[in-house]
């Protein structure tokens, strides 16, 4: 079973630092680091390496501001990374030379250069990541890869970038708040991008020229500077069933010379409204096809779904020129930890995107000490930026009624970020959802502390503990995922286990299976290492009443 190196400075046992794992780490192994900013340049070649935030530790961040190189870079590497915040000032935050780069669930930032730099013949998959600063969000340059899920926003010159014969495919994204072109694609590149929006461009949306072919379909390119799609002399390439509004006229020039196959775009009607709302639509039910996915939460999926209809209603009935009254995204997840608030809040900003109700899916998750600041006039002025980043998308405050004035004494500036808050979530109804939670009993005394904070929410949403089939239901999920199976007879034991644990008000939820599939593994590789043999693959994927018993000290 391949290692895992726990990186922390507060955790008995761990690595104390990033530098230190590094040092150590061999091919196939995963590196877990704790909550907590690491000033470091990761350098990787001809290897195979998982970098990942540990489960709920909080925010982790590998800083390479000041040191001239990217925060990651891969040559010829095998790299997942997961959860990850990289940050670069001087060059690429990322840059993949070669191999096969992972990115999920990652924060992008980085200073002149581009956010993720993608090159000579790499292959580059990132999901659900989100790009903040940078002089170019995306570059792929003679490279490959799928972007999917992801947001370019507030980048100096060109979102994505194309060249050198690329061919990334890019779906479900947006690209918002550019100072040049959303996208540009030249010297043969050949992306396919689906389902994209393409927003706030300094220039033209989408600009393809030396001999490039890109492939867009039912893609929504509005509030541009220049023309929404521009293809130059010599390029070719598909447009179909792509949506245009408040572009430069023409919304689509093809210069002379130039041949690409247009359908149901140049003169957007019926047609093409019905192909991309048809789109939406597919997204919408594939996201919430994901919301049914999810162990339990029965409730919770049913107020979703009851908010999804009307949202999509007032979609209809805004397109026939009805009047639609003013409604509030802001909503309140109630519940122990562990118990899915987290996932439900990145869904419902997915499907809000989808429904064009937000203009892009950027998902914040904070905490009180992203808010809180330490002098009079500071903590207003973090909040602000916070809610800044998440403009347009989901700002996710977990355990918000830490904010409260009687969650600490002396100079507790937490009641500012709430008054903060409160003018923010109303200023910016239309282009922002707030999300609050925490437990039930703390969350209550929260809304008390504002007058004006309940009235801020749509809805409360209870999230409850999850019942013993259900954690056993999470854990062998857990299992498959993670390419272990349990042997006959320890469904039932999981479940007894949890029949008979504690639910008092520390219970985990969906973190305690976590904790005990990790103790459990652990207890495997101590049971295949007593064998006297090299375990057979059959040994190394099956758990054990055993390792039940050994993990939980029975």
């Amino acid at each position: 079973m391949a290692r895992t190196l726990l990186v922390s400075s507060r955790r008995p046992g761990a690595l104390p630092t990033l530098a230190d794992a590094l040092e150590v780490v061999e091919p196939g192994e995963t590196i877990s680091l704790d909550a907590g900013e690491y000033a470091s340049a990761v350098s990787l070649r001809d290897t195979t390496i998982t970098l990942t935030a540990l489960d709920d530790a909080g925010e982790v961040t590998i800083d390479a501001t000041g040191l001239g190189r990217p925060a990651l870079e891969a040559r010829n590497a095998t790299v997942t990374v997961r959860g990850l915040v990289l940050r670069s000032s001087d060059g690429p935050a990322v840059r993949a030379s070669g191999g096969r780069l992972e990115l999920s669930d990652c924060r992008l930032a980085a200073g002149y250069g581009a956010a993720l730099t993608a090159e000579d013949g790499a292959d580059v998959a990132a999901e659900n990541c989100t790009v903040t600063a940078g002089q170019h969000g995306i570059v792929f340059s003679d490279a490959t890869g799928r972007i999917d899920g992801c947001t370019i926003s507030d980048v100096t010159d060109d979102g994505i970038i194309v060249r050198l014969g690329a061919d990334p495919t890019i779906v479900n994204t947006t690209v918002t708040g550019t100072g040049y072109r959303g996208v540009y694609v030249y010297q043969s590149g050949r992306p396919t991008l689906d389902r994209c929006e393409i927003a706030r461009t300094g220039d033209v949306g989408l600009a393809a020229v030396y001999d490039s072919k890109p492939t867009v379909r039912s893609c929504r390119i509005h509030h541009t500077g220049g023309v929404g799609i521009l293809i130059g002399t010599g390029c070719g390439g598909t447009i179909e069933a792509c949506e245009f509004e408040a572009t430069a006229t023409p919304e689509i020039e093809v210069e002379p010379g130039a041949n690409p196959t247009i359908s149901a775009n140049r003169e957007p009607g019926a047609g093409a409204r019905d192909d991309a709302a048809e789109a939406r639509q597919a997204e919408v039910d594939t996201l919430l096809e994901k919301l049914d996915a999810m162990v339990g939460l029965d409730g919770v999926k049913s107020e979703v779904r009851a908010l999804i209809d009307e949202m999509q209603v007032n979609a209809w009935r805004r397109d026939a020129g009805l009047s639609v009254g003013a409604v509030s995204h802001h909503l309140i997840f109630t519940g122990a930890p562990g118990t899915g608030k987290t996932t439900v809040a990145r869904l419902y900003g997915q499907l809000l995107k989808s429904l064009g109700v937000l203009p892009d899916g950027t998902f914040k998750e904070v905490s009180r000490r992203d808010l809180v600041g330490q002098y009079i006039g500071h903590t207003a002025e973090k909040t602000a930026a916070v809610v800044d980043e998440a403009m347009g998308g989901v700002l996710f405050i977990d355990e918000a009624y830490t904010l409260s004035r009687s969650s600490g004494g002396g100079a507790d500036f937490g009641q500012e970020a709430i008054d903060m808050l409160v003018k923010l979530m109303e200023d910016h109804r239309d282009r922002l959802a707030v999300i609050v939670a925490g437990y039930t009993t703390e969350m209550t005394a929260f809304l008390d502390t504002n007058s004006g904070l309940a009235s801020r929410f749509a809805k409360t949403m209870e999230f409850a503990n999850y019942a013993p089939a259900e954690l056993t239901l999470i854990s062998e999920r857990i299992a498959r995922a993670d390419d272990y199976e349990l042997e006959p007879g320890l469904g039932d034991a999981l479940y007894e286990y949890f029949a008979g644990i504690d639910r008092g008000p520390n219970f985990g939820n969906a973190r305690e299976a976590r904790k005990l599939l990790e103790g459990m593994r652990k207890a495997q590789s101590g049971r295949l290492r007593k064998l006297g043999r090299v375990p057979t693959r059959q040994d190394l994927q099956t758990l054990t009443i055993d390792d039940l018993l050994a993990a939980t000290g029975a």
